[in-house]
């Protein structure tokens, strides 16, 4: 009786209570389309839990999912967490082999796909996994019609499944850039702890009414129970347009985001910005990879002093720490370097390392503690027993503290260059060579060098009809750090390439340097 009294709420009974409670609030707005009632939302939810469960999903098994954003994304994700099924969701912009790698290894069992956008993909797939039943959103020859199936069945009331704190939710991998994707088993316990750090320290307007154009299927469903619980509304965009997302900030007066940086600098970039009416802006949640701090302080100056930080990584998801918008000084590039501070929901501290504290000031490895932390990597427990050595949960990203307790990143420990037997920590550099006003984006890699082992190389995107020459660039870099960091070399590119989660990919440049050489 004691554990039935007082047993915990997990994502599944929270989903649904928030759905029962809904009434004919407006939820799920489309771009130039209908807007569903929570209502109408519970209802799809119970037809696709039943149209799934008529085809043998239940408890633990695996689904997987590729589809841009629609709403069907949405009742898919909502169907399999009531089932207490693990979901796995593919990126859409990722490759073949990275795809039939999440399948193979989650072991999925159902696959659903969009029909219009990857039916090509779904038929590579379904030839390499024949045993993988299929089921597409609208017509195809692989498989039955979800939607058409889901339509046929009645709503009926929702029951949550039984599930424990350490149950398998979700099956995630690592951006891959620093080696093999890993598998991150997501439990129910991190779960439902990302979304109270969610609730109770993220800066929601009062009443949020949200422009997903992230992936729902992956930053972007984090958005999702939020705006449920606090009774506003989530439009939803295909995917990432500079100009339609302004036009539909405008027309729609859309008042909260989730962005990844590189499409802040999109907007920041496209000649038409000053254009539109953004005043309606009051939170720009932002993440997934480093923001260099002079476009973060042109951000703030031209769109509004609206912008939010979120650090967390897969095995510790979105709530490490928190830099909250009042903290953003536009006046202060070290501040706007800063990824906030800690997270008073667990534990974090910088360690050198041997394990131990470093003082304020020197660099060290950021360490957490607490129910946001993954159980391990599945099927990997060397790998779990290093990240976790010493009880702590070791990100691989090292950092900095000032004395106000903020911290900022000054680069992977896998990313750190030695040159001539010298640290030299990319982000930092990065940093500099984005403050010249021509300058985009950069990023900053080590390359084979015969005599410093390795050399500082930076590859540069220029903002439209601008030009600059190298050495401005790199004479920033020798004043303020040293000229053994200063870039060796630098590449002006058209763009950097991004990993599926919207990462700078410097694996992809160090294996373009790598097949230069060869």
């Amino acid at each position: 009786m004691g554990d039935v009294l007082h047993r915990p709420l997990y994502t599944p009974d929270i989903l649904i209570n928030a759905l029962n409670n809904g009434g004919d609030q407006p939820l799920l707005h489309l771009v130039d389309g209908p807007t569903l009632t929570v209502r109408e939302v519970r209802e799809e939810t119970s037809r696709f839990v039943q149209a799934l469960a008529s085809f043998g999903v239940c408890k633990g098994s695996r689904v997987g999912l590729i589809a841009p954003n629609r709403p069907e994304v949405i009742h898919v994700a909502h169907a399999v967490s009531i089932l207490g099924a693990v979901y796995t969701p593919l990126h859409p912009m990722s490759g073949l082999p990275d795809h039939l790698h999440a399948l193979s290894d989650a072991g999925v069992e159902l696959f659903v796909f969009d029909a219009d956008r990857f039916g090509a993909r779904a038929g590579e797939i379904a030839a390499a996994l024949p045993a993988v039943k299929v089921l597409a959103f609208g017509e195809s020859v692989l498989g039955p019609d979800l939607t058409e199936v889901a339509a046929g069945f009645t709503p009926l009331p929702l029951a949550a499944p039984d599930v424990g704190p350490h149950d398998v939710m979700r099956l995630g991998y690592s951006g891959g850039t620093t080696g093999k994707p890993k598998t991150i088993p997501s439990v129910q316990r991190v779960g439902v702890t990302s979304l109270q750090i969610m609730m109770a320290d993220w800066e929601w307007p009062n009443v949020p009414n949200v422009l997903s154009c992230a992936p729902l299927s992956h930053a972007g469903s984090a958005m999702i129970l939020p705006t449920l619980m606090k009774g506003g509304t989530l439009m939803v965009q295909p995917g990432f347009d500079p100009l339609s997302v302004m036009q539909a900030i405008q027309d729609h007066r859309i008042n909260c985001m989730m962005l990844v940086p590189t499409m802040i600098y999109a907007l920041l970039d496209h000649p038409r910005l000053d254009e539109f009416d953004l005043s309606s802006l009051e939170t720009i949640f932002y993440g997934a990879s480093a923001m260099s701090p002079v476009r973060l302080q042109e951000a703030i100056r031209r769109i509004g002093p609206v912008f939010q930080q979120f650090y967390g990584q897969a095995e510790c998801p979105m709530a490490i720490t928190i830099f909250r918008k009042h903290e953003h000084d536009p006046d202060d590039l070290q501040r706007l370097a800063s990824c906030g501070r800690p997270s008073p929901w667990l534990h974090v501290a910088l360690l050198d390392s041997d394990g131990n504290p470093v003082p304020d000031g020197e660099p060290g490895e950021i360490c957490c503690r607490g129910p946001l932390v993954m159980d391990g990597y599945r099927d990997n427990d060397e790998l779990t027993a290093e990240t976790f050595r010493g009880g702590w949960h070791h990100t691989g990203d090292v950092a900095v503290r000032d004395p106000g307790g903020f911290l900022r990143i000054v680069d992977r420990t896998k990313d750190m260059i030695v040159t001539g037997g010298f640290n030299v920590y990319p982000r930092e550099i990065e940093d500099i060579i984005a403050e010249h006003p021509a300058v985009s984006q950069c990023a900053v890699i080590g390359v084979p060098h015969p005599k410093w082992g390795e050399a500082v190389k930076a590859f540069v995107v220029l903002k439209p009809g601008e030009t600059v020459d190298e050495a401005d660039l790199i004479a920033p870099v020798a004043q303020r750090k040293g000229s053994f960091q200063a870039p060796k070399f630098v590449e002006f590119i058209d763009g950097i390439p991004q990993t599926p989660v919207g990462k700078p990919d410097k694996k992809a440049l160090k294996a373009r340097e790598a097949a230069l050489v060869d």
